[in-house]
């Protein structure tokens, strides 16, 4: 409890000096990581910093951006090869595809759809399911990519493949920064990817835009620290990448996660719900390692989807933190955690799922 107290009091007084330093001018900050996003909300940081500085969620939703491409391969797997075990996480078991359906909808039809907690759980399901063929839908970030990597170099059975919806952060940056779209003057960097890729992946971004970032963790003095160098930055003119999370990530990152996963994936251009394809964001597997990518084993293709996000759902918006989910019709108002129209109110990491389950936002008349 004493620790709380002392940070509470170390959050009041560097709120108190953002107050003070932010001035007259208005000051427009992104984030790109759900945890950073359910800090933010869960603990009021909004609430305690100057209304000129504005702090907005990015596209830091691995699953909320998954497109529904993929969700529509696997679900055509399961539909074309009677025999298959689909394995999944859990926040990705409700998430709609276009024609929202989701791997719910397919085990409510008697599909066979298991949700696992890590890929070793799938690898053990084909082990001891030799009849069977396992697919593991692979999702996630730089975070996870090392786990599915790491799995596919350990021989794993001939019965096991997967779906690889993996993508990378930094050329999403890149993307959002080049449009011209997403104006912001400052990055809250994801810990959890960087811990992996490290500080100094993000460089380029500070060459190429000139624009500040600040690697965080995650505890809600991380955040306001963060967000306290950030404002330095721009006050004082200066545009590097700062690490405020430097008890775990490192400026190289993880070298041996990093090693795994260039001996497995190749980047390549990637579809991102919400956004469209971004060059080079996206992990497919190399060429000696295609027998483990269930597309090419089972020669199925997924059907193309012109509209990935539906009529009306502003998660479009919300991704690019141009929108706050009250913003969008649906918002509370037909779409819950329980019933989901949008990818943003599906997993706990969504922004739109943050702001209904703490109830910070309220809706518009």
């Amino acid at each position: 409890m004493t620790k709380d107290y002392r940070n509470k009091d170390l959050i009041s007084n560097l709120a108190k000096i953002i107050r003070e330093e932010a001035s007259n001018d208005n000051y427009r900050f992104m984030h790109v990581c759900g945890t950073h996003e359910d800090t933010i909300t869960k603990h009021g940081l909004r609430s305690i910093l100057p209304s000129n500085i504005e702090v907005v969620a990015g596209p830091g939703c691995p699953v909320c951006v998954t497109h529904p491409e993929k969700i529509e391969l696997a679900l055509k797997l399961l539909e074309e090869r009677k025999n298959i075990i689909l394995t999944t996480f859990g926040d990705m078991y409700r998430v709609p595809s276009k024609y929202g359906r989701s791997f719910s909808h397919a085990k409510a039809q008697g599909f066979d759809v298991k949700v696992v907690y890590s890929i070793s759980d799938s690898i053990r399901m084909a082990k001891n399911n030799d009849d069977k063929e396992v697919v593991h839908f692979a999702v996630g970030f730089e975070t996870t990519a090392p786990s599915t990597a790491s799995t596919l170099l350990q021989d794993p059975p001939e019965n096991f493949s997967i779906v690889s919806a993996h993508l990378i952060v930094p050329p999403v940056l890149d993307y959002l920064l080049a449009s011209g779209e997403v104006a912001v003057q400052g990055l809250v960097l994801p810990g959890h990817v960087s811990t992996i890729i490290g500080s100094k992946a993000y460089e380029f971004l500070a060459n190429k835009y000139k624009v500040p970032q600040v690697v965080a963790g995650f505890e809600p003095l991380d955040v306001i620290i963060a967000l306290k160098m950030l404002l330095r930055q721009v006050k004082e003119g200066e545009i590097k990448v700062e690490n405020e999370y430097g008890r775990v990530v490192k400026p190289d990152g993880n070298l041996k996660a990093k090693r795994l996963m260039n001996e497995v994936f190749k980047q390549e251009d990637a579809k991102w719900r919400g956004l469209g394809e971004v060059p080079k964001s996206g992990l497919g597997l190399k060429p000696e390692f295609k027998k483990f990518d269930a597309s090419v084993k089972f020669d199925v293709e997924p059907p193309e989807i012109a509209r990935d996000i539906e009529i009306g759902c502003r998660c479009s918006d919300v991704i690019k933190g141009l929108v706050k989910p009250e913003e969008c019709k649906f918002f509370r108002r037909v779409c819950t955690p329980y019933d989901p129209r949008g990818p943003c109110m599906v997993s706990i990491e969504g922004t739109c799922a943050i702001a209904y389950k703490y109830g910070r936002l309220k809706l518009k008349n």
